[in-house]
């Protein structure tokens, strides 16, 4: 038998050498065990700031060190930290303008005849630069107005200005 100290309540007891070899015999008796495996500690979502318990496993095994109420605000978190450049799907960005816009919170409007149905909503790159996906060269356009712009040069100069 080998004298042990209990991680609970650090009181003195004997213990088999072969529990202590399997990672065993850190406890004294089955209450001190349970009621150290229930300690948990209070830490704060990273991302709605709501109050959550975790244990000293999970805290161990965190990668990042952030800890999150829910995988919905894991997921929430995650999606807005990891875009464009950052994802690591993340190829050319060729078509992401789209996602600029929304990311941005330009309100889905037409700027030419102010239609706010989504449905027919389309982004046009003022440049003409399909490349270009900068703030300054992405605006809403419904698919009339992305017509007319396209197709006649005198209402294209009226969206530049």
């Amino acid at each position: 038998m080998l004298a042990r100290i209990c991680k609970k309540c650090g009181k003195g007891f004997q213990t088999k050498p072969f529990y202590v070899a399997r990672g065993q015999g850190n406890y004294c008796s089955k209450p001190c065990h349970y009621a150290d495996a229930r300690t948990r500690e209070l830490k704060y979502c990273d991302f709605c700031q709501a109050e959550t318990y975790k244990k000293p496993t999970q805290i161990k095994r965190s990668k990042s060190g952030k800890f999150f109420c829910s995988k919905s605000c894991q997921t929430k978190w995650r999606n807005s930290h990891f875009h464009g450049t950052e994802h690591p799907n993340y190829k050319n960005g060729l078509y992401a303008y789209r996602s600029v816009l929304l990311r941005n919170k330009v309100p889905p409007i037409c700027k030419r005849c102010n239609i706010e149905d989504k449905r027919v909503l389309a982004v046009h790159h003022i440049d003409q630069n399909r490349k270009n996906n900068t703030l300054k060269n992405l605006v809403w356009l419904c698919h009339n107005c992305h017509h007319t712009i396209h197709h006649y040069p005198e209402e294209r100069k009226k969206i530049h200005v």
